[in-house]
Order: structure tokens, then sequence, then C-alpha cells
């Protein structure tokens, strides 16, 4: 492959034609199923990925068919299957579903309008992960326009992903054997360490997510006449959350959600510490940072993030906004807990012991129910075989003028998991755009759109790569 001239023509389809398609597809508020368990009557869903479709049966891609799947009931999956040179299968992934609006947006930025400033594309989506099959596509077509061959390559972007993907095994059923046995899976849903090199992903933590459900009275009481009586609903929601949380460090008490850490994943958390710095910690919005620095070392700090669990409590109920607080002492209160856990956690055995460790020897005179939502497993990448790493250096190393860097994300991609047990002897090129301050889920998300275009040069390396080597 001539690179300057793959660098050009990618470069070239992205300012002309992928970013004025993220732009429509940033307008669009299909947020994922359960954020909007109404999806299929709003209609987004169906704006969303026919928008997809329409753009990618646009490119003169040679023999792609191109169709969107629906199955009764769940969100469509939009599927491309494009002839190769070979037998071998190489399977793209990305998603078009999207978290919901949050809170916090800039004055001049919203989720739902897109804004290019200093090189980056504002909106909720583009990042996470609308601009997967558009770079993939992308990638390829750069192949051909040499007459570089490739594998045979099968796409699938799902409409689930931010639920859990609950839909997806529905579709590996109906899709069955026309996704063939891929030896390399490329996803570009993940995380990178900076904007300056090639990231790759080594392993995705798992995800367990329950409401903890705390009941003193029937109903609200005067917190005069009750106070110091009745416990209040608070204080025994904090004396639960100590039973699986230490409150001084964050550290998790429950022994069931850890798992080894292996010896090659800390050595390349040393190196991943090594050339990020304090931006491990220092790219996050901080209300108040100063010149405070944590107490754990960066290399640390990437084995929380990566390798140990932690808990987040992301919504409450039963909690009156402030301007209707007045002196009532709640009857109940609910808050939405999610634990992140190790990536080799069995997430079922996780939510048993945290639910009976919650659920047990209940407070006097409170009612404890913890109901557990959701369990998604983590995913450890196999071995990397020696062609993809030099492939993946090489690629950088061009397109990025660095050396690629391998790092466990903190993160949740429920397809690894899955594609992992389905496909053992496959490889992973496993990354994305997900950089400091992109801020996925939250206000001001964005897409840096210098990273995206060279991120996409480095998949055509490596699909050229692939071919060759197999």
């Amino acid at each position: 492959m001539d690179r300057s001239q793959a660098q050009n023509f990618i470069f070239r389809r992205w300012d002309e034609s992928i970013i004025p398609a993220l732009c429509e597809y940033i307008r669009i508020p299909n947020k994922s199923p359960m954020f909007d368990p109404d999806w299929a009557k709003h209609g987004h869903m169906e704006r969303a990925v026919t928008l997809l479709e329409t753009w990618c049966k646009d490119q003169p891609i040679r023999g792609m068919s191109t169709e969107i799947i629906r199955l009764e009931g769940r969100t469509p999956v939009l599927f491309m299957d494009i002839p190769g040179d070979s037998d071998d299968v190489v399977l793209l992934y990305g998603h078009y579903d999207k978290q919901p609006e949050f809170s916090g947006w800039e004055a001049d930025l919203d989720p739902w309008t897109p804004v290019i400033r200093d090189g980056k594309l504002y909106g909720r989506g583009g990042a996470d992960d609308g601009y997967a099959v558009f770079g993939s596509l992308t990638a390829i077509r750069a192949l051909q326009d040499q007459g570089i061959p490739h594998a045979r390559c099968v796409v699938l972007i799902e409409g689930c992903e931010e639920s859990g993907s609950f839909d997806l095994p529905f579709y590996f059923e109906h899709l069955g054997a026309r996704l063939g046995s891929p030896s390399l899976v490329v996803c570009l849903d993940a995380e990178c360490g900076n904007y300056e090199q090639l990231w790759c992903t080594t392993s995705l933590r798992g995800n367990l997510t329950g409401t903890l459900h705390v009941e003193v009275l029937t109903e609200g009481v005067h917190s005069g006449s009750a106070g110091g009586i009745v416990p209040s609903c608070f204080r025994i929601l904090r004396q639960l959350l100590g039973r699986v949380e230490d409150a001084e460090d964050g550290k998790i008490l429950v022994d069931a959600l850890f798992a080894a850490i292996p010896e090659q994943r800390k050595t390349q958390a040393k190196l991943a510490a090594e050339v990020l710095g304090e931006s491990v910690f220092r790219k996050f919005p901080w209300a108040d940072a100063g010149t405070a620095t944590p107490s754990a070392s960066n290399y640390d700090l990437l084995l929380n993030n990566n390798w140990r669990p932690s808990l987040t409590v992301t919504g409450a109920d039963g909690m009156p906004a402030l301007v209707n607080a007045g002196n009532t002492m709640l009857p109940a209160t609910t808050l939405k807990l999610s634990f992140r856990l190790p990536p080799t956690t069995d997430a079922d055995v996780a939510a048993s012991a945290v639910k009976q460790i919650l659920e047990s020897d209940p407070p006097a005179f409170a009612g404890v129910k913890f109901n557990v939502e959701s369990t998604m497993a983590g995913w450890n990448a196999p071995p990397v075989t020696a062609w993809l790493e030099e492939s993946m250096h090489t690629a950088s190393t061009a397109f990025f003028d660095k050396p690629s860097v391998y790092m466990g994300t903190g993160g949740t991609i429920p397809f690894m998991g899955m594609l992992g047990e389905t496909f053992p002897e496959a490889q992973f090129l496993v990354t994305g755009l997900l950089g400091p301050n992109s801020n996925a889920h939250g206000p001001n998300e964005f897409l840096h759109i210098e990273t995206g275009k060279r991120l996409t040069c480095c998949v055509a390396q490596v699909l050229e790569d692939h071919y060759r080597h197999q």
C-alpha cells in the first residue's frame, strides 16, 4: 500500500463525506432501549440506521451487499458482507445507539446539535460509536482504491450496545453461518490514552448494575416528630454501602468481585503509565484540581481503572428536588448502583455475592432489596500474534509517527465477551477515539477529527497485513 496515497484518500473522504454524514447522525436522538423503552414508536432508531444504510450503499466497494436486519421487538442491525481475495474473514464491529442527553453541556453546545470547533466534532454519539461504520468502510475503500487484496470483510453495526447488547445474541443466532469464523475482529468502540498514537485495548471490565431499595415507613412523616426515633433511609443506605465499599478510599470489600491480574497486563500498565504521566488523572474535568495529586501512583490508578472493581452510584429515586425538599422524613429511597468488574470476574457470581451481602441481616425496621438489573462479562484479549503486533506498530509509526501502546480499558463492550467465547482463535484489534476529555456518556462529548482520520489509516494497514499473513 502506498501509505501517502492512502492517507490522502482517507483524509479527503473524512472531510467530504464522513463529517457531513456524522453531523446528520448526531442530530438524531436515537437513545438506546434502556433509556428509551418506546424507541420503536418514536422512530429515531429507524432514522439513524437508515441514514447509515444510505451512506453505506453509496460507497463503491466491490461486491458489497448491505442490508438492515430486523427481528421482531429487537433493535435493527446493519449488516454488510464484502467479498475478499481469500476465505479468511475479518469482522468489523460498531454500534449506532446512543447514551441519553445528560446535563452540563456548555452554553453553545447541545447533545443533538453538531458543532465543529478546534478540530473536534461535538455532539452525542459521534465518537461513541457513530464513526465506526464510516471508518471501517473507508479503510476498505482505501485498499481497493490501490488494488490491494484483503480478506472477506463482514461489518456488523448493532443498536443495543449502550443497553448491554441484550438484542445481539438473537442476531448472532439469526446470522449463523453468514458471520463465518473470523480470524480477526476490529472493534472501533474503545478508548485511546492520547491523540498521538494508536492505542490497542487489551482488556475490558465487566459490569453489574442494580437498584438498592430501602423502605422504613409507609408514608413520609414530619422530620421533627420522627427524628431520633425513625432512622433515615439515607443513613441506612450509607450503612449498607459500607458493607461493599470502603468510604475512605473506595476499595471494594467483596472478595468475589476481584480477579488475579496477569503479569503481562501489569507490564503493559507500567509502560502506559510512563507514556501518559499525570494525564492518567489530569484528563478528567475536576471541579477543583489545583495542585492536588492522588495518593496512588499513575500505574496503580491504571490498574484500579482496568483490573480492579469499583462502585458508582448513578441515580436515585425517592429524593425530591431541592425546591420540594420540606422537613419530611422520606419513607423510601432507591439508589442505582453500577459496579465495574475485573475482566475475568464472573459477573453472575459477583451479583449473587453483592445481593447476599446487602440483603442479609437488614437494619431494624428497614426493608432492604437489591434488584440485579444487568450482568455483563468483561474481556481479556488472547495473546497477540507476531504479525498483528508488528502491524499495529507499523501502522502507528506510519500514520502517527509514534509507536503503538497497549492499555486496558475501564469500560465494557459486551460484544467482545461474546466474540471471545464464540471465536477463541480470533485476533482482536480493539481501539477507538475516546481519549482525554472526549467525555462519552457525559456532557460536551466530542470526536477528535484528526485522530479519526489517522485511526482509519491504521485500520487499512492492519487489513492489508492480515491478508498477507494468513
